[in-house]
């Protein structure tokens, strides 16, 4: 096996993460600048961990049928993702319900 290494062209490298010599990403022109709002990124959030929810119910319930294709393995993992997610989701609801009662709570 021949194996023979190729010089490392950093600008080339640069160029390819988006990033300019000095480490500053590239301005785009045409990538209009997005701006998520708290709603969008909580609604998205919560639709992920709603999705995997169902997944693992759906995968527990293929396990208690007897489906050949579908592991304990598997359904275990989906169910320990689907709870962490909701654990997480918990406490950010309880995170924003303390802020905002510290903030109704402020005196003006």
């Amino acid at each position: 096996m021949d194996l023979k290494l190729k010089p490392f062209d950093f600008a080339q490298a640069v160029a390819r993460a988006g990033l300019r010599p000095d480490g500053m990403p590239l301005a785009r022109a045409n990538a209009p600048a997005e701006a998520t709002s708290f709603s969008s990124a909580m609604a998205q959030a919560l639709q992920s961990v709603s999705g995997s929810q169902r997944e693992a119910h759906t995968l527990q319930r293929e396990l208690q049928l007897d489906n050949p294709s579908v592991s304990l393995e598997q359904t275990m993992v989906a169910m320990q993702k689907s709870q962490i997610g909701f654990q997480a989701t918990l406490q950010v609801r309880n995170r924003l319900v303390q802020a905002y009662s510290e903030i109704m709570n402020m005196q003006v």
